[in-house]
């Protein structure tokens, strides 16, 4: 039993990790985690301006659609969804579009909200519906897509085309 209990003995006793190397390792993985999170998870700025581009691609769109088919068509935001409209021909009235993906309503992501600015150059009430004519002459616009700290300005001039201005910081 001599030489098998030297052996023993000389191997070091070693058979895990210590508390410190678990320490490190748990660190090393909840920084990582946080990073991940960080990047993965979009903040209010970034959501605004992408939101604020998928509405200027809808705009452009709804001012195409209503020359292609001469139509009148028109677009309103109240608080978190924006929504497309038609004006019936024979009665005036509007009636929400329900006909095509690209205009159904849109529900906006929290904390993102949408208001009418203007039309016209005037103000006008933030869930006013703003006519897109067949004409393609159209009066100038502008929506406003708001999060905590952040307002992205959509807007539309009078040959239809879409601008964006911002995401910049929205001073009270």
């Amino acid at each position: 039993m001599g030489p098998l209990t030297s052996q023993a003995r000389a191997r070091p006793a070693h058979a895990g990790f210590t508390l410190v190397e678990v320490l490190v390792v748990i660190v090393v993985i909840g920084i990582a985690a946080g990073f991940a999170v960080a990047l993965a998870a979009p903040d209010a700025r970034d959501m605004s301006a992408r939101e604020a581009r998928r509405f200027a691609g809808a705009l452009e769109y709804a001012a195409q659609r209503a020359q292609w088919r001469s139509e009148t068509l028109g677009v309103s935001a109240e608080q978190r969804v924006i929504r497309y409209w038609r004006r019936d021909p024979e009665s005036g009235r509007w009636q929400l579009v329900v006909d095509d993906d690209v205009l159904r309503a849109h529900a906006l992501p929290d904390p993102l909200d949408a208001m009418a600015l203007a039309f016209a150059g005037r103000a006008v009430a933030s869930n006013a519906i703003v006519p897109l004519r067949a004409s393609g002459r159209n009066e100038p616009f502008a929506f406003a897509l708001a999060a905590p700290g952040w307002r992205t300005v959509v807007a539309l001039d009078p040959l239809s085309r879409v601008s964006i201005a911002g995401p910049s910081a929205d001073t009270p």
